[in-house]
């Protein structure tokens, strides 16, 4: 079996409880002979009780009525037009994270709530670029708890990547000055950054992360090249209001989507999508190392949908 082909089934796996959810929601609609009006009230519905959000349930329904209304639709018809159109509102936002910094480092700066599973999609991240023969660092600065430190230490040392780290309490700001010094002398593509998770206090995590910011500036005008949100999809809708406040704190340039394995929410990838139109670089599906992969808006939109 091919990696492709065994991601595919992770996915399939992985989005089960998602297009079961979505399977028995749109099975209830069809029964009709013809797509009328009430039929498409249904369906968009369904859609809305899947988690793809009320916009683009909308956008959704607006397309099927545009080339299909008055026409006969079988279940499984239903389910390819569906994923026909998640795919549609999914392929802008698909942009995978591109190695381009010139010069070197290329500066990640990850950010996300405590248990989103921020510091093992760092480790994830770490590897899908080793497996394009990228060199990595890490620095461990989420220095407001020791876990964060130490579980990072242990993923840095199970992928094989040197860590920049410091005491618990450090500054955030010093050890991410040390890691870009570093990872400059040495010639590191990529340096990916863990930042606390705390949202408690915005303004504390604001001032924090603009002087992470205000130092990378000093060593390196462009970075960071990247600032990744990492959400955790069994949080739903509250995952969404996450991508408001991170915005705000932390201008966001993109997501990555962790545990959809775990839920029957992945819709909520559609409704990111959709109402913010932030690149979605990478969902994860597991715990293993290689159960985050870019995200590919074709294929995700048929799992969503059920469609094999």
């Amino acid at each position: 079996m091919s990696d492709k082909q065994s991601w595919t089934d992770r996915l399939f796996g992985g989005f089960r409880k998602t297009s079961e959810k979505l399977t028995s929601n749109l099975t209830e609609v069809v029964g009709t002979a013809k797509l009328d009006d009430a039929t498409l009230d249904d369906v968009e519905d369904a859609l809305i009780l899947s988690d793809l959000g009320p916009s683009a349930a909308a956008r959704i329904r607006e397309r099927l009525r545009d080339k299909r209304f008055g026409l006969e639709i079988s279940e499984t018809e239903l389910k390819e037009a569906v994923a026909e159109e998640i795919a549609a509102i999914l392929r802008p936002v698909a942009k995978p994270l591109e190695i381009t910094a010139f010069p070197r480092p290329q500066v990640l700066l990850v950010i996300g709530v405590n248990g989103s599973g921020k510091t093992t999609t760092i480790a994830k991240l770490a590897h899908l670029f080793q497996e394009d023969d990228y060199a990595v660092m890490l620095a461990a600065g989420d220095t407001f708890r020791a876990a964060a430190i130490g579980q990072l230490q242990t993923w840095a040392d199970r992928v094989g990547v040197p860590i920049v780290r410091g005491p618990e309490g450090g500054d955030p700001a010093s050890i991410v000055f040390d890691a870009v010094k570093q990872a400059t002398e040495i010639g590191t593509d990529v340096l990916i950054v863990d930042t606390a998770g705390r949202l408690q206090n915005k303004r504390e995590l604001m001032d924090e992360l603009a002087k992470i910011r205000k130092v990378l500036g000093r060593l390196n005008p462009e970075a960071p090249h990247d600032v990744v949100l990492v959400l955790d999809a069994t949080n739903g809708q509250n995952a969404l209001n996450q991508i408001d406040v991170f915005k705000e704190v932390a201008g966001v340039s993109g997501i990555v989507m962790t545990k959809l394995d775990g839920t029957a929410r992945g819709g909520v990838l559609v409704q990111a999508a959709e109402q913010y139109g932030l690149p979605i670089h990478a969902i994860g599906v597991g715990e293993k190392i290689d159960d985050l992969r870019p995200f590919d808006p074709d294929l995700v939109a048929r799992v969503i949908a059920g469609v094999a």
